[in-house]
């Protein structure tokens, strides 16, 4: 008799566990279903919480959806031939030298550049042996590039480390040259005219300040590269030299696409020993047939203040423009 009771305690507890199992996965089930329908909505106060804001100098601004939006990196590498590669520590010597985002609008039909400063002074994950990731480092951002072997490892990091600058933005491709494409991409569009912003004199005696100049082969590398033996050889100003020569490329590089829509196709051929990116050729050319159609806004840049570190120079982000 005690027996039959043991046995249907015993049986009336694995029914309640196995009720009490399904009571707790249908209220799971039950609350995932009704996330989904009103996800935006608060389960305890009934309140409509609505797309992501952010609140500035006291006015609130809705968030653009992350669907209307394709952020891409693009990288100007400072190395040129015979690069290093430490294979022990997975490093090699090539630094971002220019540093921009494109963001594309979809719903605007619209594009907008920022320019960052190369010196910015960022956190960025320090990377090992097969480019796994033992630590951080507040370094130039431009330095992030040398983790890894120059290749996608090295434009992963760089990608990172200027998400975490941008508060955790999220960036989705990535396009990386070494320098010494700009002559070859400059010559190929038929030169790119500029008024010369600075004095050259004994550096490139072709550039005449104040003097308007079709920039052709190193003519055009010098322009956007050189600082070292200026006037005045900050990056900054270099910076303002590398946005006005941005601007006229994209015009004449949108008059060569619109007499012959393979162009980026030929020109990607002629620079893809020097080209890293996570996009296909054809990619390539999807992107800028769409942005040739869109509005060109403007080149924003960061504002802050440049400092002489213990080494090198550091250029430190204003928080609040930024």
């Amino acid at each position: 008799m005690r027996e039959a009771r043991s046995s249907k305690r015993k049986y009336l507890q694995v029914v309640a566990v196995i009720l009490l199992i399904v009571f707790l996965l249908s209220a799971v089930l039950l609350f995932v279903n009704l996330w989904e329908r009103f996800g935006t909505r608060s389960s305890f106060q009934g309140e409509v919480v609505g797309p992501p804001t952010l609140t500035y100098n006291g006015e609130e601004y809705i968030l653009k959806d992350d669907e209307d939006l394709e952020v891409i990196l693009l990288l100007g590498l400072d190395k040129f031939e015979g690069d290093v590669v430490d294979e022990a520590a997975d490093r090699n010597d090539k630094q971002s030298d220019f540093m921009m985002l494109l963001v594309i609008d979809d719903r605007n039909r619209e594009f907008t550049a920022i320019h960052i400063n190369r010196d910015t002074m960022a956190e960025m994950n320090k990377l090992g042996i097969g480019g796994k990731v033992v630590g951080t480092v507040n370094q130039q951002i431009a330095l992030a590039h040398t983790y890894g072997k120059g290749d996608e490892v090295s434009c992963g990091n760089s990608v990172e480390a200027v998400q975490k600058l941008m508060y955790n933005i999220k960036i989705d491709h990535y396009i990386s040259v070494t320098m010494d494409t700009v002559p070859v991409f400059n010559d190929l569009v038929g030169g790119v005219e500029v008024e010369v912003l600075d004095d050259f004199t004994g550096i490139d005696d072709t550039l005449v300040k104040g003097e308007t100049v079709t920039l052709m082969g190193e003519h055009a590398l010098n322009y956007v590269r050189t600082r070292y033996g200026l006037e005045d050889s900050s990056n900054e100003t270099r910076m303002i030299r590398q946005r006005q020569y941005i601007r006229a490329l994209y015009e004449k590089t949108l008059e060569k696409f619109e007499s012959d829509e393979n162009f980026i196709i030929d020109a990607s051929t002629k620079i893809k020993d020097s080209l890293v990116t996570d996009r296909s050729i054809t990619e390539l050319q999807e992107l800028f047939r769409k942005v040739s159609d869109y509005r060109f806004t403007e080149i924003r840049y960061m504002e802050g203040e440049s400092v002489k570190g213990e080494q090198f120079i550091e250029f430190n982000p204003d928080e609040e423009a930024l």
